[in-house]
């Protein structure tokens, strides 16, 4: 992430707001009297994947947006109202798919619900709780960069005119 974004601290918000969906792990961990045995770890390795990149199309539309010379506040506004929808369409899904494992019943159900709780209420807390924590790390951290970094900051006058969103059908 560090390459993608040219950048040490860009990738921080990403990386905070996994957090998020890994304490959701533990707490539907808890909440569903499991153990954090080897099937509930390999389910965390599949929620750290989903949810950092639902943080990384967040700040990577934000980052975009600030390049246009968007102030930082709007531009990290944008960024997670232009990626809310495609990102809590596929955390849906993704939780939808996991409801059977949480639900599972008869043979080898301890093994089902310790990989599909875990990332169940994962998915749940960085969907509910990340998407919103996501874009307030990013101005935090692009304000320090910008800061620490005068070459970080975007020119004043926009590099292009923007189409509406709404305006290109």
């Amino acid at each position: 992430m560090v390459a993608l974004y040219e950048s040490w601290t860009i990738p921080i918000p990403v990386l905070l707001s996994v957090t998020i969906g890994v304490l959701g792990s533990f707490a539907g961990i808890v909440l569903a009297g499991l153990t954090l045995d080897l099937y509930a770890q390999i389910g965390m390795v599949v929620l750290i994947g989903l949810a950092a990149k639902n943080g990384i199309l967040i700040v990577e539309f934000s980052k975009e947006r600030r390049a246009e010379g968007m102030p930082l506040l709007e531009a990290a506004t944008e960024g997670a109202r232009l990626r809310f929808r495609p990102v809590m369409m596929t955390s849906f899904a993704f939780i939808l798919g996991l409801l059977p494992l949480v639900i599972a019943v008869g043979p080898s159900q301890l093994a089902r619900r310790d990989v599909g709780t875990p990332v169940f209420a994962g998915m749940l807390f960085a969907s509910f709780i990340g998407i919103f924590a996501i874009p307030p790390l990013y101005v935090t951290f692009q304000w320090i960069r910008e800061r620490l970094r005068s070459a970080a900051r975007p020119s004043q006058e926009p590099t292009e005119k923007r189409i509406p969103v709404d305006q290109l059908t």
